[in-house]
Parts: C-alpha cells; sequence; structure tokens
C-alpha cells in the first residue's frame, strides 16, 4: 500500500479523455485500488478542475468534478500553515511554478510516496516527504 498524490491533469483525464490518456487515468485508478493504495489530491486540484466548465457553464462537469473527488478513497488535502515551507523550498526552484509548488508542498507534508503529474519538469524537483515524482505514462504500474 503506497500513499499516492495525483495532479490535476490526471482527473482531467479521467472524467473527459476518451483517448490513450482516459485510458491510462482508469487503469491506473483500477491499480491503485486494487492495491488498497491511499489517493490524495488537494483544494488546489478542485480549483483547477471547475475553472473551464464554470467558464462554459457547465453544471453537470461541475458536479463530475465535485463527485471524483468526493469518492471513497480519494482524500482532497488542504494547504496547510506546514506546508509553507516545503512551498518556499520548492520555489528556490524558478522553474516551478506557484501553483505546482502548492500541489508538490501538500504532497510532501502529507508524506506521498508517489506524485503523479503530466509535467515532466517537475521529475527533476527534490521536495522533502515525496519519494518519487514521475509522470501518468511513467508510472511504475
Amino acid at each position: 500500500m503506497s500513499r499516492i498524490f495525483l495532479d490535476t491533469n490526471f482527473f482531467i483525464y479521467l472524467i473527459e479523455s476518451t483517448g490513450p490518456q482516459g485510458v491510462r487515468a482508469r487503469y491506473l485508478l483500477r491499480a491503485f485500488s486494487t492495491r488498497r493504495d491511499e489517493i490524495f489530491t488537494s483544494v488546489m486540484t478542485l480549483g483547477e478542475l471547475l475553472v473551464q466548465p464554470m467558464r462554459a457553464g457547465d453544471q453537470s462537469m461541475v458536479q463530475r468534478y465535485r463527485r471524483i473527488l468526493r469518492s471513497p478513497g480519494i482524500s482532497v488535502l488542504p494547504f496547510l500553515e506546514n506546508a509553507a515551507e516545503v512551498f518556499a523550498r520548492v520555489r528556490l526552484d524558478k522553474s516551478i511554478r506557484p501553483p505546482d509548488a502548492i500541489q508538490l508542498a501538500t504532497a510532501g507534508t502529507a508524506g506521498c510516496d508517489l506524485f503523479l503529474t503530466n509535467d515532466e519538469g517537475l521529475m527533476r524537483a527534490i521536495v522533502p516527504g515525496i519519494h518519487f515524482i514521475t509522470t501518468f505514462e511513467r508510472a511504475p504500474f
């Protein structure tokens, strides 16, 4: 059993993609469930997910994203004060944008074994509390 943090795009692929990324997201979610992994994401993910559907006035999609993040086995973590120092350390690398640093700091503070993203640039980040950062495609499942 591992503690796995899923970045925002995972949920976009899971809900909206019918192509290879969607297939991979559904496969990974089944694998995590079978292994009884703990799945985490953050309130930042929820905010990022809601932008496009709200802009389009698509309340159905807003509700789909809210439901998936309320699913059993998925924990949505807040960005707490103890994550601020980790955030600052991550942001020392100016190539990492603030939203990504919030995601990484939240995952690090939660002690995640694996951080899955679609951003290959984040793979080189060293974040206290995260053992391994990789892309969805390269995930060892």
